[in-house]
């Protein structure tokens, strides 16, 4: 049996409600169409709203009764709220996030570098916003009660699971005893510990690094911007680091390294992380004002993840996939890009236009974006937190240098996350023009966002579809391009044809038409009249051409979308 906690959590800003239990006498199955998701953390959430937006059903299943505890998750990239905003959610988070663009490294009191992240007037969402995650989750959870193909399932712990070649059995433990739920696909989002990836005995590949970092998150009113603040050996933490983000609410994160020698269970002591919060404040000279502690956790630095996402009918998201330092951001973010890749893979083989093949491109997209950030996140978490005598005293000097000499001061950069463009996809077009073209919007990267006049943008058009963009005049467009996008919506492909007017003339024969101007179609796509991009689903760049070509979009996602009827094997 499984009991957790019926009592709300405690939490100066955040008002936590316990919802009751799910339990059945018997075994539950569901039927072919729908995807039971195994953990209700962000990125769970966000793989069921996906999932439901492209019209499969979902059963979320929740250890817990109640949100996560604490701010955990924070920082939010500009690439997770496109993501959340194709989930739904967007509008609400950002009610309530704090954007920011900027980052201060400080060293003996000076600032030794200024971090700008880069706004274009085509951005949909700022750089980055600061949010707890128990407010994410809890307004996931709100669009999620708005949807009429999801159902959450709290207290509900998944303890084994069994699959054969077209099902899964997982055994869940429940406050009344224990049931068996069998699906034909399970997402297995249940968090670093993962029970779904333990008992499947599936190991990680990577790195952990010794430098073990307190979160301590305190009720203050500090007079400071919406900015990253990291403070290098000060005094009260000589040889370590401090980081300082402002959350909503009033609540200010304390991010601070532990000296080696201090176990977690020592510092998370009241008199220890007091002591901790005063000396911060003493150094910034706000010793003066009254705080209260709110919450506090101690994590380890870890650069780890499978090789393989897909198990049969078992699909990894998220921390049950990879784990990856928070330094850059890196966690949760990366984790939002695995739901996205995954959710319109796998409606595409529950909605049955696409083979199970398809799945194994999830695999190859995603665990090379978590290679690259490991390699990425290496050098932050080498500077942060110096893993050797060696790093420590490469780290030394550049603090040291960087108090009289400007060039070394880009060191300091934190390397933040970014989209990973899915360069080398085996569904990247193979008879296109991409070598032709811009490598800006090269096949595997984001389509460029674009903000149209009425204050809509070219994203809100295409997530959840693939869409064949053709830049046009003179409301001029190819018949045989029609006539190919008609034919993949017969095959039940969801797949628009959308048209970007340079000289504001609609096509006639377009599902959308948007006017942009010639700067923009020069500036944002590299391309004149003529132009034609093939998106995914998830906003990536599929193909692309300067011209049409007979039957060249038809060929790229022959690939992997299901025969036409009557088409020989």
């Amino acid at each position: 049996m499984h009991f957790p906690e019926t009592k709300p959590r405690d939490s100066l800003y955040y008002r936590y409600q316990v919802y009751p239990h799910f339990h059945s006498q018997s075994d539950v199955v569901t039927d072919a169409q729908t995807v039971t998701v195994v953990g209700a953390g962000p990125i769970g959430m966000s793989t069921a709203l996906l999932l439901a937006k492209q019209g499969v059903k979902v059963v979320l299943l929740s250890a817990e009764q109640q949100l996560s505890e604490g701010s955990r998750a924070l920082v939010y990239t500009k690439r997770s709220m496109e993501i959340l905003n194709a989930a739904g959610a967007a509008d609400k988070i950002m009610q309530k996030a704090l954007p920011w663009t900027h980052g201060n490294s400080i060293y003996k009191g000076q600032v030794c570098f200024r971090m700008a992240t880069p706004v274009n007037e085509h951005d949909q969402f700022y750089p980055l916003n600061n949010l707890q995650q128990n407010w994410l989750e809890h307004y996931l959870l709100e669009t999620i009660q708005a949807q009429d193909n999801i159902e959450v399932r709290w207290g509900n712990k998944v303890v084994a699971q069994s699959q054969d070649n077209d099902q899964v059995t997982l055994t869940v433990h429940t406050p009344e005893g224990e049931y068996r739920h069998i699906s034909n696909w399970v997402v297995a989002a249940d968090g670093g510990r993962s029970p779904i990836r333990e008992s499947m005995k599936l190991w990680m590949e990577g790195a952990s690094y010794e430098g073990r970092f307190v979160i301590a998150d305190i009720r203050i009113k500090l007079d400071y911007p919406t900015e990253r603040l990291a403070f290098f050996s000060p005094d009260w933490n000589p040889g370590n680091t401090i980081l300082m983000h402002r959350e909503p609410d009033n609540i200010w994160r304390f991010d601070y390294q532990l000296d080696p020698s201090i176990a977690p269970e020592e510092a998370l002591k009241p008199e220890n992380l007091t002591k901790a919060v005063n000396d911060q404040l003493k150094m910034i000279g706000q010793d003066h004002l009254e705080w209260e502690m709110d919450w506090s956790t101690v994590y380890s630095a870890r650069a780890l993840t499978l090789d393989n996402y897909v198990h049969n009918r078992i699909m990894f998201v998220g921390d049950a996939a990879h784990l990856l330092p928070i330094f850059g951001v890196r966690g949760a973010n990366t984790g939002f890009q695995d739901a996205q890749d995954l959710a319109w893979k796998l409606s595409a083989v529950v909605n049955g236009w696409a083979p199970e093949k398809l799945l194994q491109s999830y695999t190859f997209d995603r665990v090379g974006a978590a290679r690259e950030i490991i390699a990425e996140a290496g050098k932050s978490t080498r500077f942060m937190a110096p893993p050797s005598h060696g790093f420590r005293l490469l780290r030394n000097a550049v603090l040291s240098l960087s108090l009289q000499h400007e060039f070394v001061r880009p060191l300091y950069h934190w390397r933040t996350s970014r989209p990973h463009a899915y360069t080398h996809s085996p569904l990247n077009s193979k008879n296109d023009d991409n070598a032709l073209m811009n490598e800006i919007t090269e096949n595997g990267a984001l389509i460029p966002n674009v903000k149209f006049a009425d204050g809509s943008f070219l994203y809100d058009s295409i997530s959840g579809k693939f869409s064949v963009i053709v830049l046009t005049e003179n409301g001029q467009v190819a018949e045989g391009l029609v006539a190919e996008v008609a034919a993949l919506k017969k095959r039940g492909v969801p797949a628009q044809l959308l048209a970007l007017n340079i000289d504001g003339v609609a096509v006639a024969q377009a599902d959308v038409n948007l006017t942009i101007s010639a700067q923009i179609a020069a500036e944002r796509f590299f391309a004149a009249a003529g132009a034609i991009y093939l998106v995914r689903p998830g906003h990536h760049i599929n193909g692309r051409w300067i011209n049409y070509r007979d039957n060249a979009i038809t060929e790229t996602l022959n690939q992997f979308i299901m025969a036409p009827a009557g088409a020989a094997a």
